[in-house]
């Protein structure tokens, strides 16, 4: 039972970190680390398509990373949590450490390929 709960455990792991695995989507929680935004301001500071942006919105807010909030007219996306700032923090100094052997590593390039061709 204890290992079927850790494997249970480390799943969601997983797929909390793949909410952090599309360059578009780190973009999007980059530019909301210190402020709430509109998606004409997401799409003006990502320079990603309004429609890109809002489907990207849309996963991040479904898997509980960004919150949406009406403001009269306008709706403005958050961090959910402010500890997802300081896990873009904590990888930028990990990245700072580490870059040389992530930038030449191909086994993550291989996952993603075989994800995309199939």
């Amino acid at each position: 039972m204890l290992i079927q709960a850790q494997a249970q455990a480390l799943a969601l792991k997983a797929k909390l970190f793949r909410g952090f695995s599309d360059p578009s989507r780190l973009a999007i929680l980059d530019v909301l680390r210190d402020k709430q935004l509109t998606v004409t301001e997401i799409v003006t500071l990502t320079r990603l398509s309004q429609s890109n942006a809002s489907n990207h919105l849309g996963c991040l807010r479904d898997c509980g990373l960004v919150r949406k909030e009406q403001q009269g007219r306008y709706v403005r996306y958050r961090l959910s949590d402010p500890r997802i700032a300081t896990m873009l923090s904590l990888s930028e100094e990990v990245l700072a450490d580490v870059a040389k052997g992530v930038y030449q590593c191909t086994r993550y390039e291989c996952t993603e390929k075989r994800a995309t061709d199939s």
